[in-house]
């Protein structure tokens, strides 16, 4: 009898091969939402090309190129909820699917928390996309009679799951990310001035850190409100930031061709486009796929390319980034070649950074 009970399988823990499925949850969201990001960077790319830069970014005004712009733009924002929901398919099933999507378009736009709006972007997409697969698994394991059972996939865990960690989101994580957001913003307001070079070096790395998300968005906050106080020095470092990852993502994958494969070269295309229209989320495909050798590269690049910025005294006087607004700066020549110099100093720093394909396991 012992010996029948020492050889009976164990049975898997909730988070039995945490490292590995996490590595999976995300590998899938990331191969689920590239097409994603590819029509949106592609579509916006074109119509923004044929645009103006105006005093609210750039203004399309051919009827035809708008309706690109609005499929481009669908597409922009529907990428972090594809990503939230398919890591968390990856990790719960099809039960994970709906509150994945859900949670996901709720982190990617504002919630209101005291006199701040909180969105957190990509990386509040990764987090509470993991939340929902555990939650959702965990459900999967309760005893429950058979009636209950058929509708647990399509009603009880859905619902139930998008509940509790909804409100668990909105009250528990955007506080924090809220008081966050207030003392960045404190910060940069202390830089101004003398601190010029200081103050290109920390937007730059705000606007990369988190590719759209909270940190990037204060920064943006940030620069638009000195805009309003005809300030136009911080909006030209960071719209020299904005287009630096995903250019330097790009470059980096046709660079280094050991390092990676076909579909981040394939990723790589539509990265540079958008990075060309001042869209930083190109970038974020190549985060998820592996953020640790991403991150230092494009944030040191973003930083480079705004502190130039910031020491040549470039003015940009529309929101909105990229080449395509360089007719919108008071040194058109300079505000490129920033953009150039950061994004190869990143893409260099990636590519030195980045393991070859073959030393992984």
């Amino acid at each position: 009898m012992a010996e029948t009970t020492a050889s009976a399988p164990k049975k898997k823990g909730l988070f039995s091969n945490f490292g590995k499925d996490l590595l999976k949850a995300f590998n899938t969201g990331v191969s689920y939402f590239i097409p994603v990001v590819v029509i949106g960077g592609v579509f916006l790319a074109f119509s923004l090309a044929s645009g103006k830069a105006g005093a609210n970014g750039m203004e399309v005004t051919n009827p035809f190129m708008q309706n690109l712009n609005l499929i481009g733009m669908a597409g922009i924002n529907m990428m972090i909820p594809v990503l939230a929901a398919y890591i968390a398919y990856s990790l719960a099933g099809k039960p994970g699917l709906a509150p994945g999507f859900v949670l996901g378009y709720l982190v990617n736009n504002p919630v209101p928390v005291g006199e701040t709006n909180v969105s957190t972007g990509f990386l509040g997409a990764m987090i509470m996309a993991v939340f929902v697969g555990y939650w959702v698994k965990w459900m999967k394991t309760w005893k429950v009679n058979d009636t209950i059972r058929t509708i647990m996939p399509v009603l009880i865990i859905p619902i139930f799951s998008t509940l509790v960690l909804g409100l668990f989101y909105i009250y528990v994580l955007a506080f924090p990310l809220s008081l966050v957001m207030n003392w960045l913003t404190n910060v940069l307001g202390s830089l101004q001035g003398g601190s010029a070079i200081v103050l290109g070096l920390v937007i730059g790395v705000m606007t990369a850190f988190d590719m759209g998300g909270p940190v990037n968005k204060t920064a943006s906050t940030f620069t638009m409100a000195l805009m309003t106080a005809g300030v136009y020095a911080p909006n030209g470092m960071f719209r020299v930031a904005v287009a630096v990852p995903p250019i330097a993502c790009g470059l980096a994958s046709f660079i280094a061709k050991n390092k990676f494969d076909d579909a981040d070269r394939q990723m790589g295309i539509s990265a540079i486009f958008m990075g060309c229209i001042g869209i930083t989320e190109g970038a974020i495909p190549f985060a998820v796929k592996d953020l640790g050798h991403t991150l230092p590269g494009i944030c040191i690049g973003s930083a480079v390319g705004a502190a130039l910025a910031a020491a040549q005294g470039i003015e940009c006087y529309v929101p909105h980034g990229g080449f395509i607004v360089a007719m919108a700066t008071n040194n058109i020549g300079l505000y490129c070649l920033d953009i150039v110099i950061g994004s190869l100093v990143a893409a260099a720093i990636l590519v030195a950074m980045k393991p070859k394909l073959e030393a992984k396991k």
